[in-house]
C-alpha cells in the first residue's frame, strides 16, 4: 500500500465539519478512505451517575484519550487495522462493541480539537479548519442535540454557556492559525469542498 495521507478537519460544534467530511468520504470508494473522529475517543466515566457524566466538560482537551487517538493513528501509518471505540451521546459512554478500521490511503480526522493538539496534529499532512458564524453554529448544535441526541433545549443551552462557547475561544478558534485550508460557511461551500477533493483525487490518481 502506499503511505496514507492524513487530513485533519477541525472546526467548532456545530460549523458544519462533519458535513464536510462526510463529502470528501463520499467522494471515494470504501476501499480508499477512512474517517475516525475525536468524539469517539471521549475518556471513560463509568464511574460517575448520568446526571454527572452530563456535566462534565466534553470540549476541553482532558476529556478526550489522545494518547489512545495518537496510537491509531500511528497504527493506520502503519497500515495496520484499529479498534476504534464507539460513543453514546445520550449515556455518555463507550460501547461494548468497536469498530474495525482499515488502513486507507486517505484517512480524515475529524473533531473540534484535532488541530489544538500538537501531538495530533503534526501526524497529519494536510489541515482543514471549517470557518462558520459562531450564531449559526449555534442553531445547528441546538437542532442537532436536541432531535439526534435527546437532550433539553435547556440542558443544551447551559452546556454551551458554560463550557462550549468558552472552549472553543480558547482551544478551537486559536487552532484555526495552524490550518493550510480554511473553508468558511461549512459545508454550504460547494466550490472549497470539491477544491479539496480535487486535490485528493489527484494525489490518488482517480477520475
Amino acid at each position: 500500500m502506499r503511505k496514507c495521507i492524513f487530513v485533519g478537519v477541525a472546526g467548532g460544534s456545530g460549523s458544519g465539519k462533519t458535513t464536510i467530511t462526510h463529502n470528501l468520504i463520499n467522494a471515494f470508494s470504501a476501499r480508499d478512505a477512512a474517517l475516525i473522529q475525536q468524539d469517539s475517543y471521549y475518556k471513560e466515566i463509568k464511574n460517575k451517575t448520568i446526571e454527572e457524566r452530563a456535566k462534565t466538560n466534553f470540549d476541553h482537551p482532558d476529556a478526550i484519550e489522545f494518547d489512545l487517538l495518537k496510537e491509531h493513528i500511528l497504527r493506520l501509518k502503519d497500515s495496520k487495522s484499529i479498534e476504534k471505540p464507539i460513543y453514546n451521546f445520550s449515556t455518555h459512554l463507550r460501547e461494548e462493541a468497536k469498530e474495525t478500521i482499515e488502513p486507507s490511503q486517505i484517512v480524515i480526522v475529524e473533531g473540534i480539537l484535532v488541530l489544538a493538539v500538537p501531538e495530533i496534529r503534526e501526524l497529519l499532512d494536510i489541515k482543514i479548519f471549517v470557518d462558520t458564524d459562531a450564531d449559526e453554529m449555534l442553531l445547528r448544535r441546538v437542532e442537532r442535540d436536541i432531535h439526534e441526541r435527546g437532550r433539553t433545549f435547556e440542558s443544551v443551552r447551559e452546556q454551551y454557556l458554560n463550557t462550549v462557547k468558552p472552549m472553543y475561544l480558547k482551544f478551537c478558534e486559536p487552532s484555526k492559525r495552524y490550518a493550510d485550508i480554511i473553508i468558511p460557511r461549512g459545508g454550504e461551500n460547494i466550490i472549497a469542498i470539491n477544491m479539496v477533493i480535487s486535490k485528493l483525487k489527484t494525489y490518488l490518481h482517480v477520475d
